[in-house]
């Protein structure tokens, strides 16, 4: 175990994965993270997983890209290349250890929330009972396939400005998910923000902190009332 280089938590390995970990280890009640492309040692990340763990969840944020996060700051980075060696499906199969490692320590109920890149992983997640909560936040491109094969509480938080996952999508999407009855969706568009805003925002900025928080606590709220 080791001191993590942000945040309140520790970083060891779970499920084969190296992984942030905060909240109470005693906890029967956990929350996965799932980071954007830059990975799971974001600052902002790390602090909304601090802030889940306070409301009594252990909170498990692992580094899926295994070291290798996207370089956004280069111009000459090869993304392509770097979404071939690390696709959502990888993420998929490598989560099912995490999860399996979080059940055997005693864990009875998990969510799960991913951002951007990281929310295309969680919709695989909520195709499963792995989970019991799946909390979605300006997601790539979600294929409608997908949501057709979801399965448990779903919470989709969208931006209004958002090429990837445009607000008359997920709002087809949020149909999709209210004609099942055997599980509650949620479907909301934030006005005025831009795709990853709920852990890209600029703290100086006092409106798009606002946004984000409120994003935040909806997800929390949702893992609060499903995941127990």
């Amino acid at each position: 175990m080791s001191t993590s280089s942000a945040g309140e938590g520790t970083v060891l390995h779970i499920g084969g994965l190296k992984s942030y970990v905060t909240g109470l280890t005693e906890s029967k009640l956990a929350v996965l993270l799932v980071s954007n492309v830059v990975g799971y040692e974001y600052p902002n990340l790390r602090k909304l997983a601090d802030k889940v763990a306070a409301a009594g969840f252990f909170v498990v944020v692992p580094d899926f890209f295994y070291g290798d996060p996207m370089n956004l700051d280069n111009p000459q980075f090869d993304r392509e290349a770097w979404h071939k060696a690390h696709s959502v499906e990888k993420a998929y199969e490598d989560a099912k250890p995490v999860l399996a490692a979080l059940k055997s320590q005693g864990v009875s109920a998990i969510g799960a929330a991913g951002f951007c890149w990281g929310g295309n992983v969680v919709v695989k997640l909520a195709k499963s009972d792995d989970i019991k909560a799946a909390v979605i936040l300006h997601p790539g491109r979600l294929a409608d396939e997908d949501i057709h094969e979801v399965k448990v509480h779903t919470a989709i938080l969208g931006a209004e400005i958002d090429k990837y996952a445009p607000p008359e999508h997920l709002k087809q999407i949020g149909e999709i998910l209210s004609v099942k009855s055997e599980f509650d969706s949620f479907v909301k568009i934030f006005p005025g923000v831009a795709h990853g805003w709920t852990i890209s925002y600029n703290a100086e900025d006092e409106s798009a902190v606002k946004s984000a928080e409120e994003a935040q606590l909806d997800m929390l709220n949702w893992f609060t009332k499903y995941v127990k």
